[in-house]
């Protein structure tokens, strides 16, 4: 596999992971929990979500392309997490719908956004 996909891949799941631990920090819960599986029990369902978008997308032809790939992996992330936490039994507060659909919207497609301006930006010193 392109060493550019796995690194675009590990960057939205990192970026998910910080999601989730910047979440339980603001809730004053420990970001590792009883066990050590605080974390584990608030990221899997979007991790898993974003492996589907990945698929769905097929995210690994484009992985830096803000429009196509992040807005694509970043909705396909958000519903199936929140399906994922419905069925798991977790909550899907309409204000934490909100703040996890802005947040990963900024997280997902926003690391994209700033790949595209700087390689626009090298491509234009090249031209000059």
């Amino acid at each position: 596999m392109n060493r550019r996909v796995v690194l675009a891949f590990v960057a939205d799941a990192v970026l998910v992971v910080v999601f989730a631990v910047i979440g339980r920090a603001s809730h004053d819960e420990a970001v590792l929990g009883p066990g050590g599986s605080g974390l584990l029990q608030t990221s899997w369902p979007f991790l898993v979500a974003l492996v589907a978008g990945w698929l769905v997308t097929l995210a690994w032809r484009q992985p830096f392309v803000p429009v196509r790939t992040g807005l694509g992996v970043w909705s396909i992330t958000i519903i199936g997490g929140m399906l994922l936490r419905v069925a798991s039994g977790q909550g899907t507060a309409l204000a934490f719908v909100i703040v996890a659909s802005v947040s990963l919207l900024v997280l997902l497609v926003g690391w994209r956004v700033a790949v595209s301006a700087v390689t626009r930006q090298r491509a234009r010193r090249v031209v000059d």
